[in-house]
């Protein structure tokens, strides 16, 4: 539902669920099984499985624990990771729900050892194109047209965070709402996750929230819950310049996506936003 729009905005976290249909599909695949160690294609994550990687139980930090990341600073990855590796865990794996964006990075990185091919190609390749998201890509935009660029708060433009080796996996998608919406609809009706990879990514995997009935639970790469009593998934984004949010209610056949690239719009007038909006 909204006003359509053919320019492509940075997707932030939204960026997740595609992250996680890499992995689904390489399960669907026979490549991997989600109870798979981490150890198995990176070393140092002992316990660690791609199951706790994609539903936020693995007990690695978030950026905030990792200050030393500088988020718009190119790296190498072998160092990204050792950085990772070099802050010790918030718990032990399965213990509890901590939202970490480093455990999406090193999902991505788990997806190229297994493909053989670099990530943002995978998505390209096993994703985007199949999935006809003309508009959708991976990764620093290059001389790519229709672009929105970030702002911050007084309109300034933003630079942008590193999308190539920090944000892979975590942040890094760059889509269109026309594309999401077709997206969401194709991922409904299981076009390219079959079963029970479909479902197992949009209901709950972990108690995120028992509190808060709109984001009780994480799948794979969505928030789960019911608003309204309507059951739903959901994630929203935050990178800088961009702020992002979508949502489908399979029962009533809505979608909802908002991109917007400036830093003026806050987290609380993005919520009042889509609740409007829905």
């Amino acid at each position: 539902m909204g006003q359509e729009s053919p320019l492509r905005y940075q997707l932030a976290s939204v960026s997740k669920q595609f992250t996680a249909t890499a992995v689904l599909l390489l399960a669907q695949d026979g490549l991997l099984h989600l109870d798979d160690p981490l150890d198995r294609w990176i070393p140092g994550w002992p316990g660690v499985t791609l199951h706790h990687l994609l539903n936020h139980t693995s007990g690695i930090g978030h950026w905030r624990d990792y200050p030393m990341i500088d988020l718009g600073a190119r790296v190498e990855p072998g160092e990204l990771l050792e950085t990772f590796r070099s802050v010790p865990p918030l718990s032990a794996p399965g213990a509890r729900w901590a939202y970490s964006s480093p455990a999406y990075v090193l999902a991505a990185h788990v997806v190229e050892r297994v493909a053989g091919t670099p990530y943002r190609e995978f998505l390209d390749r096993r994703i985007f194109v199949p999935a006809g998201l003309a508009g959708t890509f991976a990764g620093s935009p290059g001389d790519r047209p229709d672009i929105a660029p970030g702002h911050d708060a007084q309109g300034a433009p933003m630079p942008s965070w590193d999308l190539d080796v920090v944000g892979m996996g975590a942040g890094d998608v760059w889509s269109t709402t026309t594309d999401m919406i077709h997206w969401m609809d194709l991922l409904r009706a299981g076009a390219l996750l079959g079963e029970p990879w479909r479902t197992l990514m949009t209901t709950e995997r972990a108690v995120a929230d028992p509190a808060d009935e709109r984001s009780h639970g994480y799948g794979y790469g969505w928030f789960v819950g019911s608003y309204n009593g309507e059951p739903w998934f959901h994630h929203d984004g935050q990178n800088a310049g961009y702020k992002t949010f979508a949502a489908c209610l399979p029962d009533s056949g809505r979608r909802l996506v908002v991109l917007v690239n400036t830093d003026a719009m806050d987290a609380s007038s993005l919520r009042h936003l889509w609740q409007t909006l829905l």
